[in-house]
């Protein structure tokens, strides 16, 4: 039988909030970091007698699918420091070692592979720490965590350390070795203490996460549960300065007009260079000159139909990656670097000194663009002049649990600017509740011509709040949220969708956990209501949503969900009512399927009217061997009116790789779209019937490090509408990178 959580929603929302002492944190478990000068080979293989002379700590302790349990394996941590690097070496005991699973993979792509790792609380402030894996074939994953109000990892944060991996007859061991500059120590002669997490993940029939420590699901934070460690009173002063002066060369070839012959373009050649200098133990300074924010792989395709708010794409370049979590803010995104398309410079100042997060960053942009919010929808509009972007961050840590932030965007250009100042916090009530709060205001000045084009006024202000509350335990879960924006509020730096609204949200729900030898080791269910006005009290949306979820055998979860929604587009309100689904399986050890599907009526928003429609998106991940996967996606989505067809589209995105070995790796990527629209069926406006795209990639990658990379590539891309009889290309493009970090 399982665990079964009972509660009652009103005694728990009426109940009075208790203090943080009323449930005091687990007692840790401390550590003394042996101190040792010997040298190791990076094979993976602990062999080497300083081994047997390391602090050791055993891994014992099964957190997932069932709480602090006996693990079903056998892991051992051995930890050592030389005043310059901390050395850990991990043993993963296996009764069937092949059964492990994993392979040669890209950074940060290990995470359902059998891996090991460490996550360092290094200031011990149990706010920020660092996350350092390995899988059994020794792919590198690295992470910056962040634990204020709930646990939010960052795999975009990039550094260079050195690990190696060996698979033996009895399981696995990683050897890691980990520069101490990476970890933002703070500057004191005395011994320092860390908070750590050994972990491993043992990927079976479920995933069994395995740690040293036994984590209480009824305290929100994580952090404050770590083990300590003490240690590196001989830490050697060193200054981490690293320049990676890159040369790039492209040349792309277009057609004008389509169909026609290819007009060949000249080759480009770039040269610029990136700096990254860690001026103290607290503050990491970076400078780009010229970079190349070119990507080097394409994103992850998103079908862009009948939708009515533009899309969100994650960040990749690198520039903006590294310490990008020292410019979070509570519940508004004011910065999303994404905006900040072709700069020719940028530099970048973060840290932390004791309670104090600081961060800075000023950038120039020759492309700029805007995100136009409103309450129905959103616009992308180019801006007329090049810009200048400027952003500071500043954040005190209050108490354990919380934390007050302030927060400046300022992008300046002609007669245009936008500026956005904003106050942001976290109050941790206990060790369950907190509340997360922001308020930001805006000022806008346009261009008279831009005014003009977008029929905006010269001058708009505005101001947004945000509030919510949270109380987060190990059997159910409470929010309430409440969101007001102004008309004319833009945080043109930031992605702010909506404005002109006012926003309430309630949710709760119940989590079960299963014994061991159940078929489901958690499930839950989780019911939500949201309704929203305009500014002048005009009814937009009231919504009702509710999902049931779980994890079974094969790696397997589902959620099964509906939600009813009452909106108002263009002045009538529409009943919409929706299914969905989401699977994902692994059912062969080296297979995993994921799937999204939903059904219901839906507005059809080129038309103001309603109809009804589906999405479904498939997404299967096959290692062939160890050296060679296959991603393969496919989208499709459709809607009718009144059982007339208005669309169907379908959109492949197939990603083929090639590990030659952890450093080199060939890419081939292959994206297509098919949109067919009925031109009966749209009352306001006139469509190609015929709407196909495609676009292709080739890229060889040598990798030392995150910042010593080598590219070959080609890429192309082509269309066909109504005026086209096929498929025709009319662009393509080669190009070649090559960039080294010197270390200084």
């Amino acid at each position: 039988m399982a665990r079964y959580a009972r509660f009652s929603f009103f005694a728990c929302a009426a109940a009075t909030l208790s203090s943080a002492a009323a449930h005091a944190y687990p007692p840790a478990q401390h550590y003394a970091l042996v101190q040792a000068q010997d040298e190791i080979q990076l094979d993976g293989q602990l062999n080497e007698e300083v081994w047997q002379r390391a602090t050791q700590i055993d891994v014992n302790t099964q957190n997932e699918p069932l709480e602090r349990a006996p693990s079903p394996v056998q892991t051992t941590a051995y930890l050592f420091e030389d005043g310059r690097f901390l050395y850990l070496g991990i043993d993963a005991k296996d009764p069937n070692p092949r059964a492990i699973r994993g392979a040669l993979r890209d950074r940060d792509e290990l995470w359902q592979d059998d891996n090991v790792g460490i996550v360092i609380d290094s200031l011990n402030d149990e706010r920020n720490a660092f996350e350092f894996f390995v899988n059994a074939y020794g792919a590198q994953g690295d992470i910056l965590s962040t634990d204020f109000d709930t646990w939010i990892t960052d795999p975009s944060w990039d550094a260079t350390w050195y690990s190696g991996a060996h698979i033996y007859e009895g399981g696995y061991s990683v050897e890691m070795k980990i520069p101490l500059t990476v970890l933002n120590l703070p500057e004191t002669d005395e011994e320092i203490t860390w908070g750590i997490s050994i972990a491993r993940n043992y990927p079976r029939d479920v995933m069994y996460r395995i740690s040293n420590v036994g984590f209480d699901l009824d305290i929100k934070c994580s952090f404050c549960q770590f083990d300590k460690l003490t240690g590196l009173s001989e830490r050697h002063e060193q200054r981490d300065l690293s320049v990676a002066p890159y040369v790039s060369a492209k040349r792309s070839d277009s057609k004008d007009p389509v169909p026609g012959p290819w007009q060949q373009g000249d080759t480009e050649v770039e040269v610029g260079a990136d700096l990254r200098w860690r001026v103290n133990d607290e503050t990491l300074l970076n400078a780009t000159i010229n970079p190349d924010f070119s990507q080097v792989e394409a994103d992850a395709v998103q079908l862009d139909v009948n939708t009515n708010y533009s899309l969100y794409y994650a960040e990749k370049r690198p520039f903006f990656l590294d310490g990008s979590s020292f410019f979070r803010t509570n519940q508004l995104e004011l910065l999303y670097s994404r905006t900040i398309a072709e700069p020719d410079y940028g530099i970048k100042l973060s840290g932390k000194n004791g309670a104090h997060t600081y961060a800075g960053l000023v950038t120039d942009d020759n492309n700029a663009s805007v995100l136009l919010p409103g309450n129905q929808g959103s616009s992308l509009a180019q801006l007329e002049d090049d810009v200048t972007n400027t952003v500071a961050r500043y954040r005190y840590d209050l108490g354990q649990r919380s934390g007050l932030g302030v927060m400046l965007t300022h992008r300046q250009g002609g007669d245009y600017h936008n500026t956005v100042g904003a106050l942001d916090g976290t109050y941790g009530l206990n060790a369950s509740d907190s509340i997360n709060y922001a308020i930001a205001y805006a000022d806008t000045e346009n261009s008279a011509q831009f005014a003009n084009d977008w029929q905006l006024d010269e001058q708009q202000s505005g101001t947004a709040v945000s509030l919510a509350v949270q109380r987060l335990k190990r059997d159910y879960q409470l929010r309430a949220q409440y969101e007001q924006i102004s008309e004319d509020f833009r945080a043109d730096m930031g992605y702010q969708p909506k404005a002109d609204y006012r926003e309430v949200e309630l949710g709760g729900g119940q989590i079960w956990y299963g014994q061991e030898q159940d078929w489901l080791s958690k499930w839950s269910y989780d019911l939500e209501w949201q309704k929203a006005y305009d500014l002048d009290g005009e009814l937009l949306e009231q919504q009702y949503q509710g999902y049931v979820y779980g994890e079974g055998p094969w790696m397997s979860s589902f959620e099964l969900g509906m939600w009813h929604s009452d909106e108002l587009y263009y002045g009538e309100y529409f009943i919409q009512n929706n299914g969905y689904v989401v699977l994902s399986v692994r059912p062969l050890q080296d297979l995993t399927y994921q799937f999204y599907g939903d059904y219901g009526s839906r507005i059809d928003y080129s038309n103001a009217r309603l109809g009804e429609g589906s999405d479904i998106e498939n997404t299967l991940t096959w290692d062939a061997n160890q050296h060679l996967q296959l991603q393969l996606s496919y989208n499709y989505s459709t809607l009718e009116v009144d059982n007339e067809r208005v669309f169907t589209a379908d959109q492949w995105d197939v990603r083929l790789y090639y590990k030659f070995n952890i450093r080199s790796m060939l890419k081939l990527i292959w994206q297509h779209e098919d949109v067919d629209r009925n031109q009966q069926a749209y009352l306001y406006r006139q469509v190609h019937q015929r709407n196909r795209n495609f676009g292709s990639q080739l890229v060889y990658s040598y990798t030392i490090n995150p910042q010593s990379v080598f590219y070959l590539g080609y890429s192309d891309s082509g269309y066909q509408n109504d005026d086209l009889d096929s498929l025709t290309r009319n662009e393509r493009t080669f190009f070649t990178k090559i960039s080294y970090a010197w270390q200084l």
